[in-house]
């Protein structure tokens, strides 16, 4: 049985965070490199790692996700390897150095504790009368993990003159130097996106990346927001 099983045994540690499988988060834990990850989102652990539900210095962000755009996090610390998952979703491990993106929240999975992180409102959508759209944005240099439903793209604006355009209930995350602006359609409102027959687009340009994930989110990310 053991050999039957041997393939899916742990892999030598080769980073501070990395992907076992597609689905599944490792994280290399040490003393004075602590974690925030989603909450409920710890699948296994090795050592000896502690969790701080909800801390202090993540409530007064965490108070902010009134929107629906996330979730509260805990703190991990120790020494160990931490295993996370979310669901079964894919996950992918970014590795920012002094840059910064915006995630929607209920994509992030865990990061480094000693980057810069807030809710923000995403510029170039004021337009766009009573809707609002809220993202989590981290900067600095440290690890990101993310998570999609099912095997993402991951769009280079910079390779072209051209616009990206992106239904805002597949999107996961972008490079936060690019340009945003709001796109609104009423012929394509049969076809894309959902609610009163008027579809929104997000449109990108610049030099940076899109993360877009093959599902739809459950929810109507321009609903209005008070």
């Amino acid at each position: 049985m053991n050999q039957q099983l041997a393939g899916y045994a742990p892999t030598p540690v080769t980073a501070r965070m990395e992907n076992h499988g597609s689905a599944m988060l490792k994280v290399a834990m040490a003393s004075g490199q602590d974690l925030y990850a989603r909450t409920g989102s710890m699948v296994a652990y090795e050592g000896f790692i502690q969790y701080e539900p909800n801390p202090p210095a993540a409530r007064q962000v965490a108070s902010q996700w009134i929107t629906g755009e996330g979730a509260p996090v805990m703190k991990c610390s120790g020494d160990g390897l931490l295993y996370l998952a979310d669901y079964g979703a894919d996950v992918v491990v970014l590795n920012l150095n002094n840059e910064s993106i915006s995630v929607n929240g209920t994509n992030l999975l865990a990061f480094d504790a000693h980057l810069t992180w807030g809710v923000e409102r995403v510029k170039g959508m004021a337009k766009f009368a009573g809707q609002g759209l809220w993202n989590v944005a981290v900067q600095g240099t440290g690890w990101v993990a993310i998570t999609s439903r099912g095997t993402p793209i991951v769009v280079d604006c910079g390779r072209g003159e051209d616009e990206t355009y992106v239904d805002p209930d597949a999107l996961v995350a972008w490079s936060t130097n690019l340009k945003v602006k709001g796109k609104r359609s009423f012929k394509a409102g049969a076809l894309i996106g959902r609610g009163s027959g008027e579809a929104y687009q997000m449109a990108f340009s610049g030099e940076g990346i899109v993360v877009v994930q093959p599902s739809e989110d459950s929810t109507d990310r321009l609903r209005v927001r008070n």
